[in-house]
C-alpha cells in the first residue's frame, strides 16, 4: 500500500459561494482532517456529518440559522473529501477507518452533549459513533441514511451504482451531487463539489465508499455494525429523522429507524417536501430551523 496522501490546494477553495468559514485543522496520525469550528466554545455542539460524494459545503445555508440558534457547529470533511487529506491508496480507505478518523475528531475536541445530524455515509459513520460513544450525544437526528448490517437485501440499483463508481473513467462528483437535488444546482454550486478533485487520483475514497457499504453478512463491517445495532436498540435519548420525501435511495429506512429505537417514540418525524437525497442542498434552511428547534425543546 502507497503511503501517498494528496492535499488539495487552497486555491481550488477561493471563489466558494456563500461559504466565508476558514477550516480548522487536526492531525490524525499524519492525517490532516478539516472542519468548519463556528460559534462559542462553550455552546451546545451540533455535529454536522456529510456523506457521499459532499464536504462540507453541503451545510453552508444551514450553518448560519444554527449559529443564530445558539449553538457551536462542528462540520467535519470527511477523509477522501474536501480539504481534508486524501490517501492515494483506495486500500486506506475502510469502513472501520473512517469511524476511527471521526472519532478522533469527537475524543480530540472533547464534544460532549452534542446534538448530531448525519446524512447518507454520515449515518453509516455517525451511527456507529453514537452507539460505541454514547455518553458523548445528547440526540441523533438523521437524515436519508440507515446503519446496514448486510443481512437485509440490497437493491439492484445499489450494485449498479457500486459498479459505476469501481469503474467509471471519471467519477463526476458535482453531477452526482446534482442528480440528488430535486430543485437543481447552480453551477457555481456545482463546482464547489468538484473543487475538492483536481484529478481523479484525488477521488479514491469517493469512489471507494460505495464499496463499504456491507451488502453481505459476513462484510467486515458488519460485526461492529450488528454490536452498534444493539446499543441503538436500547438508546433512549431523543432520535429524529427528517427525511426528503423525494428521495429513491434511502425511502422506507426512516421507519425502521424509528420501529428499532426506542429514543424515536413520540419525536416529530417528517418526510420533508421538496427536498431529494441531499436534503441540505433542497431545504437546507427549513431543516436547520426544525433541527434546531427539536434539540432546544424542553426534555
Amino acid at each position: 500500500m502507497t503511503d501517498a496522501v494528496l492535499c488539495t490546494p487552497d486555491a481550488r477553495f477561493a471563489a466558494l459561494p456563500d461559504f466565508p468559514w476558514a477550516p480548522k485543522y487536526l492531525d490524525v496520525k499524519g492525517i490532516r482532517v478539516a472542519r468548519i469550528d463556528e460559534g462559542p466554545a462553550d455552546a451546545p455542539v451540533m455535529l454536522l456529518l456529510h456523506g457521499e460524494p459532499s464536504w462540507s459545503f453541503l451545510y453552508r445555508t444551514m450553518i448560519p440559522p444554527l449559529l443564530e440558534a445558539g449553538f457551536r457547529v462542528v462540520a467535519p470533511d470527511l477523509v477522501g473529501f474536501g480539504r481534508s487529506d486524501k490517501p492515494a491508496d483506495r486500500r486506506a480507505y475502510t469502513y472501520a477507518a473512517h469511524v476511527d478518523w471521526m472519532r478522533a475528531v469527537l475524543v480530540d475536541l472533547d464534544l460532549r452533549g452534542v446534538t448530531l445530524f448525519c446524512q447518507d455515509w454520515g449515518g453509516l459513520i455517525g451511527l456507529r459513533l453514537a452507539a460505541e460513544e454514547g455518553d458523548r450525544f445528547a440526540r441523533v437526528c438523521a437524515g436519508n441514511t440507515y446503519l446496514p448490517t448486510g443481512d437485509e437485501r440490497v437493491p439492484p440499483a445499489f450494485h449498479a451504482w457500486r459498479a459505476f463508481a469501481r469503474f467509471t473513467p471519471v467519477f463526476p462528483t458535482g453531477r452526482i451531487v446534482k442528480s440528488g437535488c430535486v430543485r437543481g444546482l447552480a453551477p457555481e454550486a456545482r463546482a464547489a463539489y468538484d473543487a475538492p478533485f483536481p484529478e481523479e487520483r484525488y477521488k479514491a475514497g469517493a469512489r471507494q465508499f460505495p464499496l463499504l457499504v456491507p451488502t453481505r453478512p459476513d462484510d467486515p463491517a458488519s460485526p461492529a455494525n450488528r454490536r452498534a445495532w444493539e446499543a441503538l436498540r436500547a438508546w433512549e435519548k431523543p432520535f429524529l429523522t427528517l427525511f426528503g420525501r423525494n428521495d429513491p435511495i434511502t425511502r422506507g429506512a426512516e421507519k425502521r429507524l424509528q420501529a428499532r429505537i426506542p429514543g424515536a417514540a413520540g419525536q416529530p418525524h417528517e418526510l420533508l417536501r421538496g427536498a431529494g437525497h441531499f436534503l441540505q442542498e433542497d431545504v437546507g434552511p427549513e431543516l436547520a430551523q426544525r433541527l434546531a428547534a427539536w434539540a432546544r425543546a424542553p426534555r
